[in-house]
């Protein structure tokens, strides 16, 4: 039916062309669901050395196959010359540049071996296999002669084994055969039931042979990986304390001598130590990290540790927005930070003053507006990013030393020639509760009239320690495209307004990020063009959490749709993938010792208020907030009698919108569920 109305539309709108005057445009459209496999999102930038050239990933959204698709693209940073890597519907990643600037090194699949490192010879397109890997490589760290390559990957061990099955009788066919878990965790959401091993860094010429390995034993060693400006060691990070669940915020920085394997930790602090790269010198390592505090969440630090005397030195002391990342340009040390809903960049000065360069770093995402993107920087101080907008997917932006920035890309142009996005405007308000301004964004659906009255959603972010910003999001723009106001917005517990902001609902969860939310809600009546009729909510994981605590707090939105949520934190502590952490920080004591505090921050305990008709979505293999929080709370819903519904998403973990069709329907049974319950559309 979609394919149709748009095919009569098209047609409607040539008919209407061929009658007006030469060179008039025809009015555009709303976005549709199916405009999503339309999009494509620069991601993952790399600049050349020399900043003469950038290779970035350009991800499509397959139709066929109903998959993300990533091709390496290279353009010249002048905007010309703009070719992809080869023509191949191969799926690419990890672009990393030799420090000559000559060679990219990457990762493709090579035919039925999988995932296998690849260098490619810019100047003349020739391109080389370089392993044969019997899992996928990543991290990938040229040497500084540029005769090696760094990278980690995978090594399965024997699996655990309590009993020993007898032999099975040739070509008998049995039941698999059972597994034994002996160790935390034992699957990750996205990843499913882990093989037992761990992740090793190893090292492959740059031009093809063995791939020589480092590190081992029961820890994992990641990356990124840096090389000493000399080219004899390695820096790195690894967790390696015995039983490292019983420490989940816990890895140390550690140096490995290239030719003999030797390591030695360069930090020894309670808390989280990573991201290390060596100062060109060779003199000092740059890191990220914090002091373990105990809290539900810390705010990143950038820190310098000197070699030779093993001194560390906070270089943001007194800043207080989480680091997201760095990077060494020549002489300058920059830093991508999250504020106020933005990724930004600045130029970190000896002295700890910042100035600012981009404030434009735009998100990669293909859901909801997190705050996120990427960026790297070259020699001269130029730097290749994610640019985006409220109202566009992710381009290619690059800038130059002092910050003036130019989109080289136009990636999702031709999609917009006839497509109109909601326009989104920056919100504030004063919460009901505590000394608090709240930032949010109002999105407005095409053809807004302020005379008019809109039906709202509410929509809430999960995390809850993560932030919404002024990005592009389908999922968003399709609901406006519906004729919904929609606002989305960054309660207390939010990410990039400071630590203090962040750990209001330290052990506290939900908690007054409801009257934040509600003041929200209020703010945006007051203008005068919401039905307050036709108020509806929803959000995912900690943003489901929230909306199920809504709709046990107040009757006021008239359907609700709560996202892979957590309802009973007693059943989640020890069902969730995550249970080592969230125990640790999120609660005083274990469920068994203090069952009320568990029991008072459940949804499910106000279950007995809810009369708002909610639907629960969920993934079926979600590891993160299992399949049974939902289907408790849909059980309770209906033993009460109050009109819910359960959408069970096949194959898919926490992230729910991986693949494009599940996006779709995604939006698709949220609109459904909303307008079963919109008042101006009973009568139609």
């Amino acid at each position: 039916m979609q394919k149709n109305r748009i095919a009569a539309l098209a047609a409607i709108a040539a008919l209407f062309v061929a009658h007006t005057a030469a060179g008039e445009a025809a009015e555009s459209q709303a976005l549709t669901r199916t405009d999503v496999f339309d999009m494509e999102l620069a991601v993952d930038p790399q600049i050349s050395p020399d900043g003469r050239r950038i290779a970035y990933l350009r991800r499509s959204l397959d139709i066929m196959t109903d998959r993300p698709s990533d091709a390496i693209w290279m353009i010249d940073s002048d905007g010309s010359n703009h070719r992809p890597l080869r023509a191949t519907t191969a799926s690419y990643s990890s672009p990393r540049w030799s420090p000559d600037g000559e060679r990219l090194a990457y990762v493709a699949r090579a035919g039925r071996r999988g995932a296998e490192l690849f260098v490619l010879w810019v100047d003349t397109g020739a391109t080389a296999l370089l392993s044969n890997l019997p899992e996928a490589p990543s991290a990938l760290a040229f040497s500084p002669d540029g005769k090696q390559i760094a990278f980690q990957m995978f090594v399965a061990a024997k699996a655990p084994q309590l009993a020993t099955p007898p032999s099975r009788p040739e070509g008998a066919e049995w039941a698999p055969p059972v597994r034994f878990i002996d160790e935390l965790p034992y699957r990750v959401d996205g990843r499913g039931y882990l093989e037992a091993g761990h992740t090793q860094v190893f090292v492959i010429p740059a031009e093809g042979g063995r791939a020589r390995q480092l590190t081992d034993g029961p820890y994992d060693h990641g990356g990124p990986l840096s090389w000493s400006p000399d080219g004899r060691s390695l820096v790195i990070t690894a967790n390696r304390i015995d039983e490292p669940m019983n420490d989940p915020l816990e890895s140390e920085l550690w140096l490995i001598d290239v030719d003999s394997g030797d390591m030695r930790a360069l930090t020894d602090r309670d808390g989280l130590d990573y991201a290390p790269r060596f100062a060109p010198d060779g003199r000092s390592v740059y890191y990220l990290g914090y002091d373990d505090e105990g809290m539900s969440y810390h705010n990143v630090h950038l820190y310098e540790l000197t070699l030779a005397s093993g001194e560390t030195r906070n270089r943001t002391p007194e800043f207080d927005r989480q680091i997201d990342s760095f990077a060494l340009a020549g002489d300058r040390l920059y830093i991508a930070y999250d504020d106020l809903g933005k990724r930004k960049l600045a130029e970190l000065g000896d002295d700890g003053r910042m100035r600012p360069l981009l404030d434009d770093i735009g998100s990669a995402g293909v859901g909801r507006p997190y705050t996120s993107g990427s960026f790297s920087a070259a020699r001269d101080g130029s730097v290749a990013y994610t640019r985006g907008s409220a109202t566009r997917p992710s381009e290619l932006g690059v800038a130059d030393r002092r910050g003036r920035a130019r989109t080289l890309t136009g990636l999702n142009d031709d999609l917009f020639e006839d497509r109109e996005a909601g326009t989104v405007e920056r919100v504030t308000w004063r919460s009901s509760v505590g000394d608090y301004d709240v930032e949010g964004w109002l999105v407005k659906p095409p053809g807004f009239d302020p005379e008019k009255r809109y039906p709202l959603i509410l929509e809430i972010h999960g995390g809850p320690f993560a932030a919404y910003g002024p990005h592009f999001s389908p999922e968003i723009q399709l609901f406006a495209a519906r004729g919904y106001l929609v606002l989305y917005t960054n309660p207390r517990g939010s990410t990039s307004y400071g630590y203090d902001f962040a750990n209001e609902i330290h052990q506290n969860y939900p908690g007054q990020d409801y009257d934040d939310l509600m003041s929200g809600v209020d703010a945006v009546i007051a203008n005068g063009y919401v039905d307050e009729d036709q108020l509806f909510v929803t959000g995912g994981s900690g943003g489901g959490v929230l909306t199920a605590w809504i709709v046990g707090k107040t009757d006021r939105f008239a359907a609700a749709v709560v996202q892979k949520p957590v309802i009973n934190w007693l059943s989640f502590a020890l069902t969730t993938d995550g249970a080592p952490f969230f125990l640790r920080y999120w609660f005083d004591e274990p469920p068994w010792v203090d069952q009320d505090a568990y029991w008072r921050r459940s949804p499910l305990s106000l279950v007995g208020q809810v009369t708002t008709p909610t639907l629960l979505i969920t993934g079926e293999q979600d590891f993160r907030t299992p399949m049974p929080e939902s289907e408790q709370y849909y059980q309770a819903l209906k033993l009460r009698g109050v009109d819910t519904g359960l959408v069970r998403v096949p194959e898919r973990a926490h992230n729910l919108v991986s693949r494009p069709s599940h996006l779709i329907a995604k939006v698709d049974n949220i609109l459904a569920w909303f307008e079963r319950y919109r008042s101006d559309r009973k009568d139609q």
